[in-house]
């Protein structure tokens, strides 16, 4: 699909999913993606005692808790507007508790409020339609996300596809319609393209160290970089992040190759890695060093000249000659 139509697409999608509750959204992405009826039983509305309630579980889904600062201002805001949408619970089998399917953020600045209940919606849900509910609105809704926490939704959606027998094959690249099928189906639903889902899911295969910097430095790692980093095991990934640390070189494209080229991934020696690091830097200090190639001049100060010679040829000439007089 085109990027303007994606682009398009995807305002259209945000524009209805602020006016959808995020029950309807999870419900829709869940019928759209696995192609299957959501569960039919109505939901329960009750207030629910906070010390009850658990973190989503089911799946890793990557989704960050507001930092500190921005959820002393949620906190602030649902003090003088209430709550203005339910968060949405499944009960946990065999236990008097609750599963957060959305809200999280909603239930720790209600609770800072001195709060002990909360509005909820207790919603009957498999897995699949969990893991629809805690990620459709988040993606469909937040423009806030790291490529890492829309990596993990959309991978945990695909998994959970695939436990289902769908084929999700995301890392498959041959031209079997039925293998891209899903991919698709989710591409055209949350208005990206496949690439982007697919880049997206990659950065999830890196070390937590590395996927630290991505979130919190990522002019120290450019997502380019990162996808070929990704192709390597954990332990050979370790030896990146010594190089993202060093003051005033960046890791880039250029070096970046040279290293998957003299260690092919997925299994490096660290020693090795380091040693073709050293050998890409030391070629980009030498070049860096080198004398320019061609010597450039403002034109501006030299046109009443210029424009008594001839071509650039003529100019050259000149000042050989002008050289050869001053330096012999």
């Amino acid at each position: 699909m085109a990027k303007k139509s994606m682009d398009e697409l995807l305002k259209k999608r945000m524009s209805a999913t602020q006016q959808a509750s995020e029950l309807e959204v999870g419900n829709e992405a869940y019928e759209k993606l696995f192609q299957a009826a959501h569960s039919s039983t109505e939901a329960k509305f009750c207030e629910l005692s906070i010390d009850k309630l658990r973190p989503f579980f089911t799946a890793d889904i990557g989704f960050h808790p507001y930092p500190p600062e921005k959820l002393k201002a949620f906190s602030q805001q649902l003090s003088e507007q209430g709550i203005y949408e339910r968060i949405i619970v499944r009960p946990i089998p065999n236990d008097d508790h609750y599963e957060i399917l959305a809200g999280h953020n909603r239930t720790a600045a209600w609770n800072m409020n001195g709060h002990s209940t909360i509005p909820a919606e207790i919603v009957e849900a498999d897995d699949a339609q969990a893991i629809s509910i805690a990620t459709a609105t988040n993606l469909l809704r937040r423009q806030d996300l790291t490529i890492i926490e829309r990596g993990k939704a959309y991978k945990a959606m695909l998994d959970a596809q695939k436990r289902q027998g769908a084929r999700s094959d995301i890392e498959t690249s041959g031209d079997s319609r039925q293998r891209f099928l899903t991919r698709e189906i989710v591409s055209a639903f949350f208005g990206v393209t496949e690439y982007e889902i697919r880049k997206a899911i990659k950065m999830t295969q890196l070390i937590p160290e590395l996927q630290e910097i991505i979130e919190n430095r990522p002019k120290a790692l450019p997502v380019t970089c990162a996808e070929k980093i990704a192709d390597f095991d954990a332990d050979s990934q370790c030896a990146f992040i010594e190089m993202c640390s060093i003051e005033g070189y960046q890791l880039n494209m250029a070096t970046v190759s040279y290293i998957v080229q003299k260690c092919p991934p997925p299994c490096a020696d660290k020693q090795l890695v380091y040693a073709a690091w050293r050998e890409a830097r030391a070629t980009e200090d030498r070049r860096r060093m080198a004398p320019p190639k061609e010597i450039r001049f403002n034109r501006k100060r030299f046109a009443p000249y210029l424009d008594k010679l001839g071509s650039d040829v003529d100019l050259e000439d000149l000042f050989l000659e002008f050289l050869k007089s001053r330096i012999g």
